[in-house]
């Protein structure tokens, strides 16, 4: 007995070694770590797309509807953020794991010695990330169908509506669709997105970048705000924001594309 679990064991151990990242499509992204206790809870599953992207890879949220695109579960990696234990230090790590659970990467520990739990995660998962980036990441076009180690795995949930837009231009799109297209596309890069703080909140970049800082008022319709070195105010206006101020005694009023 002891020596058929020592080989299932060995077989499973060195079956994950075999394996490479480069012999996955594409990534699928929970909608919540366990560590959070919310879906997106400080953008960490946006954060977790775009560096994943500027690695090379494909990624999805688990509610984005892939099966037609990737009709075998099992061409795909599941990527997940644990958070390990730490004192007065933020600790993040990333792991990779393929349809039966079997972990395939797992990444270095990201630290963040940030008070702000927010400005700490970011800081730690980017951190995490840097041995993602190492990886070098090129699809392969290994077929990972077939045998495989018995070990139980998650599922995907059927799926809804996509988190994400995905952007696809087929041979009959005219030149006025995919002009569209890009001008959309210009739109969502100069989306801000609200990181909440202390204070009020930091709006931050696809990067991310803090670009701006604003903070709270009696008025929820209206922050304090500061950009480099502008100071002013973030008002809303029909049901849009601006960036308000004063330059050369006179006021300036910048549109803002700002998701909270």
């Amino acid at each position: 007995m002891k020596t058929r679990f020592l080989f299932l064991v060995l077989f499973i151990a060195s079956y994950s070694f075999s394996q490479s990242v480069n012999d996955y499509k594409a990534v699928i992204i929970p909608m919540k770590f366990d560590f959070l206790k919310e879906e997106n809870q400080y953008r960490l599953q946006t954060l977790t797309k775009f560096n994943l992207e500027k690695a090379g890879f494909q990624a999805f949220y688990v509610n984005e509807a892939v099966a037609t695109q990737f009709p075998d579960r099992c061409s795909l990696l599941y990527v997940d953020v644990k958070k390990d234990k730490g004192f007065l230090v933020t600790k993040l790590y990333i792991t990779f794991k393929d349809c039966y659970g079997v972990i395939i990467f797992q990444s270095a520990i990201g630290k963040s010695r940030e008070k702000e739990y927010g400005a700490s995660y970011y800081e730690a998962l980017n951190e995490a990330f840097k041995s993602v980036f190492e990886l070098n990441y090129t699809y392969s076009e290994k077929t990972n169908s077939g045998t495989k180690p018995a070990v139980i795995s998650e599922s995907i949930p059927a799926a809804t509506p996509a988190a994400d837009a995905i952007l696809t231009v087929s041979p009959a799109t005219s030149e006025k669709d995919l002009s569209e297209s890009k001008v959309a596309e210009n739109k969502e890069s100069h989306l801000l997105y609200a990181q909440p703080t202390s204070y009020g909140y930091q709006l931050i970049d696809s990067e991310p970048k803090v670009v701006m800082k604003v903070y709270k008022t009696s008025n929820t319709s209206s922050f304090m705000a500061t950009k480099g070195s502008l100071q002013g105010v973030l008002v809303a206006k029909d049901n849009q924001w601006f960036f308000e101020y004063y330059q050369n005694d006179k006021l300036v009023s910048e549109k803002v594309n700002v998701k909270f």
